[in-house]
């Protein structure tokens, strides 16, 4: 489960069990008339946090809140509007205060974007990172991205 995605592997959208679809907006293009790069950025920000802040699935307890640390994103195919795309996300691994997704963009059954993210627990009060739960880590369970080891 630790092991890191390959960058030059295509991925699949089937090994990402947390998905949500959202549209290309006109104004997420560039002057080159395809999605400009730093709107990757909002389409996999759109992924963790309306994952992590559904208390629903209890990844953010009372009193801590997430932050984002690292992204790393390869930019793979040209995306136009219009047009609607498919969003995956998958957990690959634990810190003792992070959680590491992988991230994709699909469109049209082709990947466009893939990523890397890191996110840190933070004490709300303190401002300071806080160790992963137990709960928290069973909580992401459901979530963890297939295909890392074969499966």
């Amino acid at each position: 489960m630790n092991a890191p995605a390959r960058l030059d592997s295509t991925p699949r959208l089937e090994d990402f069990p947390y998905r949500l679809t959202d549209n290309v907006r006109f104004a997420d293009l560039d002057p080159n008339q395809h999605v400009n790069n730093a709107v990757y950025a909002t389409y996999f920000e759109t992924g963790r946090v309306t994952l992590m802040k559904d208390r629903s699935y209890g990844l953010m307890p009372h009193g801590v809140t997430w932050i984002m640390v690292r992204l790393d994103m390869h930019f793979r195919a040209e995306l136009r509007w219009p047009g609607t795309i498919e969003m995956g996300l998958g957990v690959v691994k634990f810190g003792r205060t992070s959680v590491t997704f992988d991230q994709v963009v699909f469109a049209e059954g082709t990947c466009v974007a893939s990523a890397q993210s890191v996110s840190v627990l933070l004490d709300e009060a303190t401002r300071k990172p806080t160790p992963l739960t137990e709960e928290i880590i069973g909580n992401f369970q459901r979530w963890l991205r297939r295909g890392m080891d074969g499966r």
